[in-house]
């Protein structure tokens, strides 16, 4: 009696394993014949920016290297394109879904190579701060919250950024199949559509324009007009808070990696945090949804308390975000 219910476990399982591994790499009926919706969009944003790095092309630095850049990444969409041609498998959506995803990471600094052309625009978004709040928030800020617990709790926030985006994209690949499109057309539009806007903003948030002005000048609420300063400079101030924190150490070193005087306006940190968690409340997982949403808090704080972001880059980021979700869901209706 045991050995049989020990075969039939095993033939379950077996049968369990199969199933899936036809369900990752059976070949589909009906392949797609050309791009993905998300590729699409991708490309759009990349032919856009290439008429621009063709026009300014005196006045960007690496210009050459933008454009090969650029060159490359068409190439690698379309090889995954061709290898998806000779294997349509759903496996193969996620690899180019992946690669996508991993690419934008090359497109964020790409925005500062663009937007430095043009003239920088912190003193308004300053001068707006001061005249909304009567003080500059990202200044004070953790200044009087500057305890190390409170310091980690910041830090955790913000990196939860890139964990949030796997747990959600990971959700729908395994359990909201049919949708992992559609959400990654809502992902990858809400990502270029603030990459056009940072393109067209030129604002560097406080960490640089308060590092160039010095912070003393504004405390005294004086915010000079720095034209083309970050044309030429990339300094920055360090996090605030407490240096000898795990999570300090992550932001940190994130920042001292990928970060460029670039994207502050509206915070993508937040607009693609509110875009995560109504793709969470869209699944129907109301598990994921819920334990998304203190991390979501802690990121909309986060952004100015490490100074990353003026207060009115995070409002905007939840207006922004909540203005691309509605367009791209509505899109992708008919798109996907």
């Amino acid at each position: 009696m045991k050995e049989k219910q020990k075969r039939k476990k095993k033939n379950q399982r077996k049968n369990k394993n199969e199933t899936l591994l036809h369900a990752w790499f059976g070949l589909e009926k009906e392949p797609r014949k050309g791009l993905l919706t998300f590729e699409g969009i991708m490309i759009l944003y990349l032919v856009a920016t290439l008429a621009m790095v063709l026009l300014l092309y005196s006045r960007i630095p690496n210009a050459q290297p933008m454009i090969w850049g650029r060159m490359r990444i068409l190439a690698i969409t379309l090889a995954l394109w061709g290898v998806y041609r000779m294997l349509p498998c759903r496996a193969m959506i996620l690899i180019r879904a992946t690669v996508q995803m991993a690419l934008l990471s090359w497109w964020y600094p790409d925005t500062y190579e663009l937007n430095r052309a043009l003239p920088n625009l912190d003193h308004v978004f300053a001068s707006l701060e001061q005249s909304l709040f009567g003080c500059q928030p990202a200044l004070l800020f953790s200044q009087h919250f500057g305890s190390t617990f409170f310091s980690e709790l910041m830090c955790l926030g913000y990196s939860c950024y890139y964990p949030m985006m796997v747990v959600v994209a990971v959700f729908y690949a395994l359990y909201r199949k049919q949708e992992f499109e559609r959400m990654m057309v809502i992902l990858m539009g809400a990502f270029f559509v603030h990459y056009v806007i940072f393109v067209l903003v030129p604002v560097t948030g406080p960490q640089y324009y308060y590092c160039a002005v010095g912070e003393e000048q504004i405390a005294a609420g004086v915010f000079p007009n720095l034209h083309d300063y970050f044309l030429t400079h990339q300094e920055c101030l360090p996090c605030p808070g407490w240096k000898d924190g795990f999570f300090y150490h992550l932001v940190e070193t994130a920042h001292q990696s990928g970060e460029r005087p670039t994207a502050a306006f509206p915070s993508s940190h937040v607009s693609i945090c509110l875009t995560l968690l109504l793709l969470a409340w869209h699944s129907r997982c109301k598990p994921l949804f819920y334990t998304l949403i203190p991390f979501a808090v802690l990121l909309f704080f986060s952004t100015v308390y490490i100074k990353a972001h003026y207060a009115v880059d995070a409002l905007a980021g939840l207006l922004s975000g909540l203005a691309v979700y509605a367009l791209f869901f509505r899109l992708s209706r008919r798109m996907v």
